[in-house]
C-alpha cells in the first residue's frame, strides 16, 4: 500500500536535492569572477536555468516507480499534500517548496488552470508578510572623521582570493561618493552600513548589497567591484532606488548569489526596491519557477478584484506572430502564437517557441525583457473584449480552448508592459524623443555586443521602460550574431540596377545588409540623423564582422549595468 506521508517525503527530498544541487552550481560564481572565467559563468548560467526541470523530471521518474497504478489517485495527492504541509511549515523558504510540489502534481494530473484539492493555492495572501527572520548581514559604524578606515575594513571582510589594487583608494572613493550622494541628508550624512553577508555575481561583477543610513533615513547601497586583470577594483556605487532598480530589473539576467534561504533575502531586497513586484526579485535570484507562482498569484489576486474590468488587445501595431493582450490596470501583457503568420514570416510555431526558449537562456544585459511561458491558463470567458475573443478563437485556435464558460490557453508567455517606442516617441517633446532614439541605437549595440542580433529592429518591437531605456521583447526573427552573414550592399552596375525595386543579386537567407537599416526603422529624419550621428557604426557591416570576430573568439565587449556617471573616479 502507497503511503502518503513516504511520497510527502520523497517530493521534500527531491526539492532539498534540487536546492543544493543549485547552491553547488551558484557557489562557483566565486571562482569564476576570481579567476575572470566568463566563458565559464555563462555556462553555469545556463546550468542553473535547466537544473528545475531536470530535478522535477527525475523526481517524476521516482514518483512514478513508488505510485505505480495510484499515480493518478487525487485521494492520495491530497493526502500527500497535507503531509508535505506539516513537513515545510516551520521553514522560510517553504513557498519554494510549495512551488516544486504543484509542478509536480501539474504534470501528472495534466492540470488546466488551477486544482485546489490537490495543489497549494494561496491567491489572497503575500506570502513573504509571514517572514520576519532577518537575513544575515554586516553592520558598520561610520566615523564622521575616518569614513575610509571604516570602508577598508568593510572591503576586507569580504574575501577573494584576489588583491585589491588599491583597498585604501577604493574604500576613499566610496567615502567621497557617499558623502556627494547623500549631502542633502547633511553636514555629516552617513552614520552606519550594512550589507548582506553574501555576495551577489553577474556576468563580469561582483556586487556587495545593503543600506546606507543616516540619522532619520537610510538609502540603497550597492558596491559594484570588478576584476581588472588579477586586481581588484571598486568601480561604482549605488545609492538611488532608480539605480538599484535598475541593476535588479527584469530585463537583465539571474544574479548567483548563495543565499542559504531566500525569502529573507526577498524581504530585505524590498526594503531597497519598494516598488519591485515581488515575483521579480524572486526571479532575479534565479528563482524563476518560484517568480512565475508569485507572478500568478499577483496577477489573479488583482484580477479578482477587478471583476469589471476587461482583457483587451496591448496598445501598439498588431504583430504577426503573436496575438497580445492585457488588463489595463495591471503592467502585464499576454502573447499568444497565431496559427499563421502573415507574409513575410516563414517560421514554424516550434521556431518561435525555440526562439523564446533561447532568451531566456541568453545574458539579456538589460535590453531584452524576461518572457516566461505559462500553460494550461483559465481565463472566464466574459472577462475577454468582444474583439480579442473573436481574435483569439479565429486566429489563435490552436493556442487555446474552451472549456464552459472559460478560456483555456494552452501556451502563452508573459512579459512586463512597457510603451511601445514607436509610440513613445510620437508623444514625446524632441529632446526626449532624440534620446529615447539614442538609446535605441545603443540597445541594438548592448544586445550586439552580447552576440544578439534582434533581426526585426522596427520600433514597434521595441519598448521604453519608466526608467528611459530601450528594450527590446519581439522574439520571433531574434538570432545570433555570429549566425549571420553581414554584407556591404552592391553598387549597382548600370541603370536597371540602379533602378530596380528589389535586390538584383543573391540573397541568401542570412544576409543582412547594414546600410539598408535606415530605410526600414521607420525613423522620423531629425531622429534617424541623430541616432546616424551616435550609433553610425551600426550601419557599418565591417563593424558588425569585426565585432564577429571577436564573439568568436570569445571576446565578448563589457557591457557594465549602469551609466559611466555612476563609477568611482
Amino acid at each position: 500500500m502507497v503511503r502518503a506521508d513516504a511520497i510527502a517525503h520523497l517530493i521534500h527530498d527531491a526539492f532539498a536535492d534540487y536546492h543544493a544541487r543549485f547552491a553547488e552550481i551558484t557557489r562557483r560564481a566565486k571562482r569564476r569572477f576570481e579567476t575572470m572565467d566568463w566563458a565559464g559563468a555563462r555556462g553555469d548560467a545556463v546550468e542553473r536555468i535547466e537544473l528545475y526541470d531536470q530535478c522535477i523530471a527525475e523526481c517524476a521518474l521516482r514518483l512514478q516507480s513508488a505510485l505505480l497504478d495510484h499515480a493518478h489517485d487525487r485521494a492520495l495527492w491530497s493526502q500527500v499534500r497535507d503531509g508535505y504541509d506539516r513537513l515545510i511549515g516551520e521553514l522560510i523558504d517553504r513557498e519554494l517548496y510549495k512551488t516544486f510540489y504543484n509542478t509536480l502534481s501539474r504534470r501528472f494530473f495534466k492540470t488546466r488552470g488551477v486544482d485546489p484539492a490537490i495543489e497549494f493555492i494561496a491567491l489572497d495572501i503575500e506570502p513573504t508578510d509571514a517572514i520576519t527572520h532577518p537575513v544575515a548581514r554586516h553592520s558598520y559604524a561610520i566615523s564622521e572623521l575616518r569614513p575610509t578606515d571604516t570602508l577598508v575594513r568593510v572591503l576586507g571582510d569580504y574575501r577573494f582570493d584576489v588583491p585589491y589594487a588599491h583597498r585604501t583608494r577604493c574604500a576613499a572613493a566610496i567615502a567621497v561618493r557617499l558623502q556627494d550622494d547623500l549631502a542633502h541628508w547633511g553636514e555629516h550624512p552617513v552614520r552606519s552600513i550594512e550589507l548582506l553577508d553574501t555576495v551577489f555575481y553577474r556576468e563580469r561583477r561582483a556586487y556587495l548589497v545593503g543600506r546606507v543610513f543616516g540619522e532619520h533615513r537610510f538609502s540603497p547601497c550597492v558596491i559594484a567591484l570588478v576584476n581588472d586583470d588579477g586586481q581588484l577594483r571598486a568601480e561604482a556605487v549605488l545609492t538611488s532606488r532608480a539605480d538599484v532598480a535598475q541593476l535588479f530589473s527584469y530585463s537583465r539576467s539571474y544574479f548567483h548569489a548563495d543565499l542559504s534561504t531566500v525569502g529573507d533575502a526577498v524581504v530585505f531586497l524590498r526594503t531597497l526596491m519598494p516598488n519591485k513586484p515581488i515575483d521579480e526579485l524572486y526571479t532575479v535570484l534565479g528563482r524563476a519557477k518560484q517568480g512565475k507562482t508569485e507572478r500568478f498569484r499577483t496577477f489573479f489576486r488583482h484580477f479578482a478584484a477587478h471583476p469589471d474590468e476587461r482583457l483587451v488587445h496591448a496598445e501598439g501595431t498588431p504583430g504577426m506572430v503573436m496575438a497580445v493582450f492585457t488588463l489595463p490596470s495591471y503592467p502585464l501583457v499576454f502573447k499568444v502564437i497565431r496559427d499563421r503568420f502573415a507574409y513575410p514570416k516563414e517560421m514554424s510555431r516550434k521556431d518561435v517557441e525555440d526562439k523564446y526558449s533561447l532568451v531566456f537562456h541568453l545574458d539579456r544585459v538589460g535590453r531584452l525583457l524576461d518572457a516566461q511561458p505559462y500553460r494550461s491558463l483559465r481565463f472566464p470567458r466574459a472577462r475577454f473584449s468582444p474583439a480579442l475573443l473573436e481574435e483569439l478563437t479565429t486566429g489563435c485556435a490552436h493556442s487555446i480552448a474552451e472549456d464552459g464558460e472559460d478560456i483555456i490557453i494552452h501556451l502563452c508567455y508573459v512579459q512586463r508592459r512597457l510603451r511601445p517606442l514607436n509610440l513613445y516617441l510620437r508623444e514625446q517633446k524632441p529632446e526626449a524623443a532624440r534620446a529615447a532614439a539614442i538609446d535605441y541605437g545603443q540597445a541594438i549595440k548592448d544586445m550586439a555586443r552580447n552576440n544578439i542580433f534582434p533581426g526585426d529592429m522596427l520600433l514597434k518591437n521595441f519598448g521604453m521602460s519608466r526608467h528611459g531605456r530601450a528594450v527590446f521583447y519581439d522574439y520571433d526573427e531574434l538570432c545570433l550574431v555570429t549566425d549571420c552573414q553581414f554584407r556591404d550592399y552592391p553598387t549597382p552596375t548600370c541603370y536597371e540596377e540602379e533602378m530596380s525595386d528589389g535586390p538584383w543579386f543573391y540573397v541568401g537567407p542570412k544576409d543582412v545588409f547594414p546600410e539598408r537599416f535606415p530605410q526600414f526603422l521607420g525613423l522620423p529624419d531629425p531622429l534617424a540623423k541623430a541616432l546616424k550621428a551616435v550609433h553610425g557604426d551600426l550601419f557599418r557591416a565591417q563593424w558588425w564582422r569585426e565585432l564577429q570576430a571577436r564573439l568568436a573568439a570569445g571576446d565578448y565587449p563589457d557591457t557594465p549595468p549602469y551609466p559611466d556617471a555612476l563609477k568611482l573616479a
